[in-house]
């Protein structure tokens, strides 16, 4: 009795040392500053929301949201797809990575990503696309949720990033207070937008499971959703996977024709 009594309590001692630490595992943010030719980068609005932008003349407009990697100069892969079609796209940085000062947070995140929206639409008469890399699947989502979006793009994405804490820690992170959740499944029902999911058939960070659950939803809730399975590609390198781009390229003609 005495040694699960032991047990017991130690569990909950690291289970309260999780609430108080996890936001460091969520955001491991590298260090390294963005600077890409073509691109500027703006602070914007009163919450002080650092994007990077590259201007194109060709619609729709790309809000891109990137990976928990959180420095863009990770994600130049990914951002290429549109600038070599000749998009805008505006990235929005993150707060404590890439020389961004600031700590993030899900809420945080959240509404910086509806004020980097905001400041696109007021700048570009066209339509605008959401794009998200992993963690930024969930930003990208949201805003979909609160502003007018002509198409969704989902790179390896999750249903419930608190599931994939439970899988690393042995804890129930999902109904744990104090948690930053980022469930994307409670998003679906509120989704109107055409989406597009690329997920690497071997990502071992988010498994493919993941993107086909999410999928499954989609189209349970009468979305139209696209999946595309990409053998061989891990979490970190499938915007650098052949066709890639292409498969940007023919949804985002096929949805906004």
């Amino acid at each position: 009795m005495k040694l699960l009594l032991l047990f017991a309590g130690t569990y909950l001692l690291y289970a309260a040392a999780m609430v108080l630490t996890h936001p460091r595992f969520i955001y491991p943010f590298g260090p390294d500053p963005f600077d890409a030719p073509g691109f500027r980068q703006e602070v914007v609005s009163d919450r002080q929301v650092a994007l990077a932008i590259s201007e194109g003349s060709a619609d729709p407009a790309v809000l891109f949201f990137m990976g928990n990697g959180g420095a863009l100069a990770y994600f130049t892969y990914t951002l290429d797809a549109h600038v070599n079609a000749g998009r805008t796209i505006v990235a929005m940085e993150y707060p404590g990575g890439g020389g961004i000062p600031g700590r993030s947070s899900e809420h945080r995140l959240k509404t910086d990503a509806l004020e980097a929206y905001d400041w696109l639409a007021a700048r570009h008469d066209g339509p605008i696309v959401v794009h998200g890399y992993s963690m930024g699947t969930g930003i990208a989502q949201h805003v979909a949720v609160e502003r007018e979006v002509a198409a969704i793009i989902l790179d390896a994405p999750y249903v419930k990033m608190c599931e994939l804490m439970t899988r690393a820690s042995y804890l129930p992170a999902c109904y744990m207070p104090g948690v930053q959740k980022w469930n994307n499944a409670v998003l679906v029902p509120r989704l109107s937008a055409p989406v597009l999911v690329q997920h690497g058939a071997v990502d071992q960070l988010i498994p493919i499971a993941n993107g086909q659950r999410l999928t499954r939803l989609m189209e349970d809730a009468g979305l139209d959703v696209t999946m595309h399975e990409v053998a061989g590609a891990t979490h970190n390198n499938i915007a650098g996977q052949p066709e890639y781009s292409a498969r940007i390229d023919a949804f985002l003609d096929r949805v906004l024709k």
